[in-house]
């Protein structure tokens, strides 16, 4: 059985957790998988995003990380990701922004609010089209890079809806519900990260297999 170790640029354990459970449900559900966090990697790399692109914001983190994992003689492979919103009517603001668009202490419920007041001149579903984006950045052990893109499209509703998710979660309508009315389950089948993270699963699953018919 092929054994996949891979540290994740992230001190999040639920992100950790999603990202295992979808990659139990592809080819590599029969892979045998070390999902380590930095924190659970003795890893204390804080990088800031200086990136103008989601793909080199997702390097830059990645590849602190495997950085530092090399320094401890970590054998590994490394996963960032950067995400983000972007609405047509806006000129596909916030983007790499997402996070910190309106101010770096701003809540879930402050940047909802910022957006709601950015689209008031834009009324119509065809007008608050949007989309969230996910690009991942995988660093092998070697350290080559490589890189992946899930996005999904939705439009901006008028007033937020649904306990579930974050951040601009219960006002991104898809298919007649928002991101916080859909399970968890359903948000990895249909969202942006979700199909970023199967395409990663792809890469690792591929990869596998080549060795095993070296």
């Amino acid at each position: 059985m092929p054994k996949l170790k891979l540290i994740l640029a992230t001190n999040n354990a639920h992100k950790a957790a999603e990202i295992g459970e979808i990659f139990r449900c592809t080819r590599l559900k029969d892979t045998d998988m070390e999902l380590l966090t930095q924190r659970d990697a003795g890893i204390t790399a804080d990088v800031e995003e200086t990136g103008v692109t989601y793909r080199e914001n997702a390097e830059l983190k990645a590849r602190a990380v495997w950085e530092a994992a090399k320094a401890k003689g970590l054998c590994a492979y490394v996963l960032a990701e950067d995400s983000g919103l972007e609405v047509e009517a806006l000129n596909n603001e916030p983007g790499i922004y997402t996070k910190r668009w309106a101010g770096e202490d701003a809540t879930d419920a402050d940047r909802i609010r910022f957006l709601l007041e950015k689209l008031e001149a834009f009324p119509e579903p065809q007008q608050r089209r949007a989309r969230y984006v996910c690009v991942a950045c995988v660093i092998s052990p070697e350290g080559e890079a490589s890189y992946f893109r899930g996005e999904v499209r939705g439009e901006i509703l008028h007033t937020p809806s649904g306990e579930g998710g974050f951040g601009y979660d219960p006002v991104f309508g898809y298919m007649g519900r928002t991101f916080a009315e859909i399970s968890e389950q359903e948000k990895n089948d249909f969202s942006h990260r979700g199909f970023a993270m199967r395409a990663v699963a792809e890469y690792f699953a591929d990869l596998f297999e080549e060795e095993q018919q070296i």
